[in-house]
């Protein structure tokens, strides 16, 4: 199939739970409600759709109902990393079966391999499909970080790993990337506070959080970004930096699901063991940041 470069605002979706099951007519507004706001793609079951603690079944069954809801509008990025490389070609497969647009495939959490170890679980999955793969670097989730050369490597063997999610925190990550691949690698912001800096030297989009609730607003700044208008980008991040900010003022999906509940985007805030609601406290600081940015 032809590749779709992935570029702009790309949502990790939350997954919404009424009681103990997926809310799949809430998934169906939530899609509807980033399509409307302008949303250049979506990204089911990453660490924001809470992976970890969706089963097997349930994990399919999100992707496949994205893709419905999605209906072709824009491009589906499936969620299909794990720590066991069977688990994620198995994943990936299923993904490709259903019709992702292509997978997003986080580095190897606990296991900590080598970057050889790296570049074989990649090449693996990279195998299992001829759909975007985009690579997935934080390592304050998992311990490693994917190498400069690793990169290089996989894109090298493989034209569709040419994506990847950067998560580290580092802007000067981003600029070793350019510097080595040039256009043959794309970067994508995967921190909402960074995402402005991140695009300064080179990255060309974000897979946002905070664009589950804030859909118009992010786009407006990475559009301007890529636009090379940066002071309307910079008006457009120092507004959304304080909300940036205290929605992981816990850990990330809490707030952002507290901030769509609120609004009626969906009915409930149910959030997995082992994470748990928001704090008094912290409730207060998301509730006063959005309020000041008129939600």
């Amino acid at each position: 199939m032809k590749l779709r470069k992935l570029t702009g605002t790309l949502t990790a979706l939350v997954t919404p739970f009424q009681g103990a099951a997926v809310a799949y007519d809430d998934l169906r507004k939530l899609v509807a409600y980033q399509i409307k706001g302008g949303i250049n793609g979506l990204v089911p079951v990453g660490t924001t759709g809470e992976s970890p603690t969706l089963s097997h079944e349930e994990h399919m069954d999100v992707v496949r109902a994205t893709i419905e809801f999605a209906a072709g509008r824009v491009p589906v990025i499936a969620g299909t990393g794990s720590n066991s490389t069977h688990e994620a070609v198995e994943l990936t497969r299923q993904a490709h079966a259903a019709g992702a647009d292509g997978m997003l495939v986080v580095a190897p959490y606990y296991n900590k391999p080598s970057q050889e170890g790296l570049f074989r679980h990649f090449s693996a999955i990279a195998e299992a499909t001829d759909r975007n793969i985009v690579l997935y670097s934080i390592p304050g989730r998992c311990g490693i970080e994917i190498g400069i050369g690793t990169v290089e490597r996989l894109r090298a063997r493989y034209p569709h790993v040419r994506h990847i999610k950067e998560a580290g925190g580092n802007v000067e990550r981003v600029d070793q990337l350019k510097q080595a691949m040039g256009a043959d690698i794309t970067v994508l912001s995967g921190d909402d506070s960074l995402t402005l800096p991140f695009m300064a030297v080179g990255a060309e989009g974000v897979i946002s959080v905070a664009s589950n609730l804030l859909v118009r607003e992010v786009g407006r700044m990475v559009k301007a970004a890529l636009a090379n208008d940066y002071a309307a980008a910079g008006r457009h991040h120092r507004r959304l930096y304080p909300i940036s900010k205290a929605l992981f003022i816990e850990p990330n999906p809490v707030p952002i699901k507290a901030a769509l509940a609120r609004k009626g985007i969906i009915a409930e805030e149910s959030v997995r063991a082992p994470l748990c609601t928001m704090s008094p406290a912290s409730r207060t600081l998301v509730t006063q940041t959005l309020v000041a940015l008129g939600y």
